[in-house]
């Protein structure tokens, strides 16, 4: 079989235990209100960025961590200028 391009189609299969693991320990602070500020670039539902929104499923452990510490700190930093 081939595709548009006439070369062959080749299926990948992955050999036992190359799977990626990913951390799923710490869950997501994904709340459903995905908007990001254009100011801030935060989500107004999480305050994560951008990159940390997308980067959060190949993300370990510290550094999911990590960002959970920086959100608190963005957290109470809208609280206080509200």
């Amino acid at each position: 079989m081939s595709d548009n391009t006439g070369s062959p189609r080749r299926r990948r299969r992955r050999r036992p235990g190359t799977t990626p693991r990913f951390d799923i320990t710490v869950p997501s602070p994904c709340i459903g209100v995905c908007w990001l500020d254009e100011q801030t670039g935060l989500c107004d539902g999480c305050l994560r960025t951008g990159e940390e929104i997308r980067d959060w499923i190949i993300m370990d452990r510290a550094q999911k961590l990590a960002v959970l510490e920086r959100l608190e700190q963005r957290r109470l930093a809208r609280e206080q200028h509200e």
